[in-house]
């Protein structure tokens, strides 16, 4: 009965879009979300150069055509001058959302002093939540389901904890995940029933 939840998968590389080395980046989020999804959903991906009219042109088409719920970017967000992600997000956006790279930050300072050289921006574009995450596999994995303890218990939680809530108050489907991946976070008030399996 759920809808299917659409999302629109965006590697940017000059490289990986001109066949110098493969994409890592769209097949990492792919198996994630494979794992960390428990209800419908579907992918729109896309490779492309970090040129920052094509990153805006791709954003607006994921949304705007294809009416993605949810957008998530890999690449594009250090300091080098080719690094313009963040800048081609803010451009196509009605409202930021700060605490999103916030929070990714945050969470990679667990691994790496470096990350605080990342950029990474999250916004609203109509009906779509755009989220720009790191360019490794691991790091993306890192910063969607949060640092773990030893025992596999949660440590710090990840950002996508808080990604469904989001997307049902900006009107997009009713998404739940798989707990033992990442525990979507809902107020009691937002909750549904749990699905028959």
């Amino acid at each position: 009965m759920s809808e299917t939840l659409k999302i629109g998968l965006v590697s940017i590389s000059d490289r990986a879009s001109t066949g110098v080395y493969e994409d890592k980046g769209i097949p990492a989020l792919q198996d994630w979300l494979g794992r960390a999804l428990a209800s419908p959903w579907e992918c729109v991906p896309r490779l492309i150069a970090d040129e920052q009219a094509e990153i805006e042109n791709t954003l607006i088409e994921l949304v705007d055509r294809e009416q993605c719920h949810l957008v998530l970017t890999t690449g594009g967000t250090g300091p080098a001058p080719r690094d313009v992600t963040p800048e081609a997000t803010l451009a196509v956006a009605d409202k930021e959302m700060p605490g999103f790279g916030e929070e990714m930050r945050r969470i990679s300072l667990n691994f790496v002093p470096t990350a605080i050289l990342s950029r990474q921006v999250a916004v609203i574009r109509k009906q779509a939540l755009i989220i720009n995450l790191p360019g490794q596999p691991k790091a993306i994995q890192e910063t969607l389901e949060g640092v773990r303890h030893p025992d596999g218990s949660v440590r710090h939680v990840g950002i996508f904890a808080a990604v469904p809530y989001c997307i049902d108050l900006i009107g997009g489907p009713y998404c739940e995940t798989n707990a033992a991946v990442i525990q979507a976070f809902r107020p009691k008030s937002a909750q549904r029933p749990a699905r028959p399996n």
